[in-house]
């Protein structure tokens, strides 16, 4: 009696499917619930500060040119990689983050520590032609960031919405949200975001 149960099932593709998805379901609600419950996945890591408004449009650039289809955000806990990128990453220095922007793939070097590693010259170069620091290189140039300016129209309206999700944000903040990065390049609001990447946990390990 169970071989045919189980036989029904495997050559039922409706059923198959739908207790696939069960266990699926199963499986992902035990491994995830609880760490929706503990401090240190949901509780920011001391010392850790929203975006500044120029960060924020430089994060949202950095989405936009898809540097986040070659660059991960994320250090695991292992020698080869602590030792060559610094402290694995911690879920408290993310809590503020929509979306993540962990990532897997790394065809260029994981950035969760980038913050200060460099100079803004440095990236400022990097970014025009990656192949005048590092001659290997295979990303591309993005020279249009420094020619394209922000106006700041929609940054206060980000930072509101980032509130509702529980980003802190002040409202002295979004007041002057539009005048802190109007005018500015997409350049620097790009350096502006890298260079802010990891410096929390670096500042508190000093």
């Amino acid at each position: 009696m169970s071989r045919f149960k189980h036989e029904f099932v495997e050559k039922n593709l409706g059923w198959l499917s739908i207790l696939m998805i069960i266990a699926v379901s199963i499986g992902g609600l035990v491994e995830i619930t609880p760490l929706l419950f503990q401090n240190q996945t949901n509780e920011p890591i001391k010392g850790l500060q929203p975006y500044t408004a120029l960060e924020l449009e430089g994060r949202d650039i950095y989405m936009r040119e898809g540097c986040n289809n070659c660059h991960s955000q994320m250090i695991r806990p292992f020698r080869a990689e602590t030792e060559r990128y610094g402290h694995y990453s911690l879920a408290g220095e993310h809590v503020w983050e929509f979306p993540h922007l962990w990532g897997s793939k790394r065809t260029g070097p994981d950035l969760a520590r980038v913050g200060d590693r460099y100079s803004d010259e440095w990236h400022h170069v990097h970014l025009m032609n990656p192949r005048n620091v590092v001659p290997e290189s295979n990303m591309p140039a993005f020279p249009w960031l420094a020619e394209n300016k922000l106006t700041g129209e929609y940054t206060a309206k980000k930072m509101e919405v980032m509130r509702t999700l529980g980003v802190p944000y002040e409202d002295k903040d979004i007041a002057g949200a539009k005048e802190a990065v109007q005018g500015k390049t997409e350049m620097e609001a790009l350096i502006a975001y890298l260079q802010s990447l990891g410096t929390t946990l670096q500042q508190a390990d000093k």
